[in-house]
């Protein structure tokens, strides 16, 4: 394993199914997965997700509900053993944009999953709005800090500059890379500031950096907004930080971020993902990245499948039409 993968993650952090469970996963995944138009972007299968997500395994439902009213010290949720069948996973997508609108186990798997802790969302400028989004090396993108790239991906929260940012990002594993390297790194903001100065810490607070869009999202710019990296409880606070695109507006703040991201890659974790395994980061706590590896373009490289969650969906209803799970521009007032 890479030197920087740091000590595993505790048993509250991860839960692996055993082979009754695992069935019972399985099956409400074919039957979700066979259920009338096989599109899982139609509202009626969403539908049937939601609906169908209530019969998970108990010891799975206890586990996703004891995460979402607190995601612990890693502020992260690894998920093992689930229904991946490695012999007959379709070869690597490699085009940029790359998505899963078409129904599978594995992807009804993880939608149920996602389902039973809030509701799935997806940017309709982003991955054209699809609620399973493949991430994928794309040939000729080897340096782009995005999905689709293979070099290191900076640590970041997804989505940083929007006001309705996913709350919790899900990451399936469906095959790593060859040389079984490709790490999701994931740090905690309950482990790094503890090792913050105070003055970082009251720097942090301050409106004092602004984030523009990630490269993977099909916009200008970002908000501009100034913000805090840090937010509400001075004990206990959220992070917001992208580090390929977060913008200190001055010297001091500048030196504080850096002081951030030094503490930050101390305390993160590098997690080598395999078939079957679905991590979840608390977008709101933790930072997430991956290092880099050599994909080869054979239709057998790294192939993980995201999704996104809101806890409180009424929150974004604005810029969701119809009611919908894709968020857009926000309504006007008439």
């Amino acid at each position: 394993m890479p030197a920087e993968v740091k000590p595993k993650i505790g048993d509250d952090a991860q839960i692996s199914l055993d082979g009754q469970e695992k069935g019972e996963l399985t099956l409400l995944a074919e039957q979700l997965r066979d259920f009338g138009p096989r599109l899982n972007d139609d509202p009626r299968w969403t539908s049937a997700a939601r609906e169908l997500s209530c019969g998970l395994p108990t010891r799975l439902r206890r586990t996703l509900r004891r995460f979402t009213w607190n995601s612990g010290r890693e502020a992260m949720l690894l998920v093992r053993n689930l229904p991946v069948d490695v012999e007959n996973v379709p070869d690597t997508p490699s085009v940029r944009g790359s998505v899963q609108r078409g129904t599978t186990t594995p992807a009804s798997a993880l939608m149920l999953i996602a389902m039973a802790m809030g509701e799935v969302i997806a940017f309709d400028k982003e991955k054209t709005g699809a609620l399973v989004q493949d991430v994928v090396p794309v040939p000729g993108m080897e340096q782009f800090q995005g999905n689709a790239g293979s070099i290191k991906l900076n640590m970041h929260t997804e989505n940083a500059f929007h006001e309705h940012k996913p709350d919790l990002v899900g990451l399936m594993c469906l095959r790593n890379d060859h040389e079984n390297v490709a790490g999701l790194r994931v740090a905690s903001v309950r482990n790094a500031v503890p090792l913050l100065s105070a003055r970082t810490r009251e720097i942090l607070h301050q409106p004092r950096f602004v984030t523009m869009a990630p490269a993977s999202f099909e916009i200008a710019d970002g908000l501009e907004e100034p913000h805090g990296i840090l937010a509400g409880s001075f004990e206990d606070p959220d992070l917001k930080v992208d580090f390929s695109s977060t913008i200190p507006s001055d010297d001091e703040a500048a030196q504080a971020m850096t002081e951030l991201e030094g503490v930050i890659e101390r305390v993160a974790h590098t997690l080598i993902l395999g078939p079957g395994d679905l991590a979840f980061v608390d977008n709101r706590l933790a930072l997430h990245g991956r290092n880099s590896f050599e994909p080869r373009y054979d239709g057998r490289d790294r192939w993980l499948q995201r999704v996104f969650v809101h806890l409180d969906f009424r929150k974004s209803r604005v810029m969701r039409s119809a009611d919908g799970q894709v968020l857009g521009a926000a309504e006007t007032v008439r």
